[in-house]
């Protein structure tokens, strides 16, 4: 099966802590965001507040976390969060931890409060946020690339979504994103093979369109992330400056 590129849901990293940024991500076109708890300068308290400057109905809402913690990622979800992103998903008991934190019970242990009310349309509350709530484990290692059949064998793991600059590190490599051969690009072909044998969603951070388009056709990806603010303002504050300098 080949996707089209406009059929693949296309997210924005968030690492500033700015709901103008959400909003203008959005404005833009992406079809979602990734609000980044992990890494830049985002605290919960924003993150909450952030989540509540989406669209109730955006199926594409992530957060990702700096850790498992269900405290945090109760509060992410009760926001509007629709899905939790924990980084470095290496064992099973990781990816079981995550789905106790991400889902109400039975299938997890979240807790029933929501601050952001009618999250979820449907008869049976739990079982309507169970199935809009996406559980996303990252792999971003080695380790993680071996453990991943086990990992997305966890019920309730929605997704798994590759952090390729880490995953690259792992291998004794640079640590940028976008690899079209060597060991990541392996790595990716056979995630991809195991994704499709337990219908798990595929996601993948890229930082050229090009590039994203290519891995879109080839590994069937659910979802890909796609550049991030902080380096977006950097790259085009470049280009004017040099810009600039060159029309003097």
């Amino acid at each position: 099966m080949t996707l089209h590129v406009e059929a693949t849901p296309t997210l924005l990293h968030i690492a500033l802590p700015s709901m103008a940024a959400v909003e203008s991500g959005l404005n833009a076109g992406y079809d979602g965001v990734v609000i980044d708890l992990q890494h830049g300068e985002i605290g919960l308290d924003q993150a909450c507040n952030m989540l509540r400057s989406t669209p109730r109905g955006n199926s594409h809402v992530y957060a990702r976390v700096a850790s498992i913690d269900s405290g945090a990622i109760g509060r992410l979800l009760d926001s509007g969060a629709r899905g939790i992103v924990a980084p470095t998903v290496e064992t099973v008991e990781q990816a079981r931890a995550l789905v106790r934190a991400t889902k109400y019970p039975p299938m997890g242990a979240r807790s029933l409060g929501p601050s952001r009310p009618n999250l979820y349309e449907g008869v049976d509350y739990c079982a309507a946020g169970n199935e809009s709530v996406v559980a996303v484990a990252q792999i971003e290692s080695v380790a993680g690339v071996e453990a991943a059949e086990a990992i997305m064998g966890v019920q309730g793991v929605d997704s798994i979504y590759v952090g390729p600059s880490d995953l690259a590190v792992s291998y004794g490599l640079a640590g940028r994103p976008d690899w079209s051969s060597g060991p990541v690009a392996d790595a990716l072909a056979h995630l991809s093979q195991l994704a499709r044998a337990h219908q798990v969603k595929l996601g993948l951070y890229c930082s050229d369109p090009a590039f994203a388009a290519e891995q879109i056709r080839g590994l069937n990806l659910g979802y890909v992330g796609l550049g991030i603010d902080l380096l977006f303002i950097g790259k085009q504050a470049r280009a004017s400056i040099a810009a600039l300098k060159e029309s003097l």
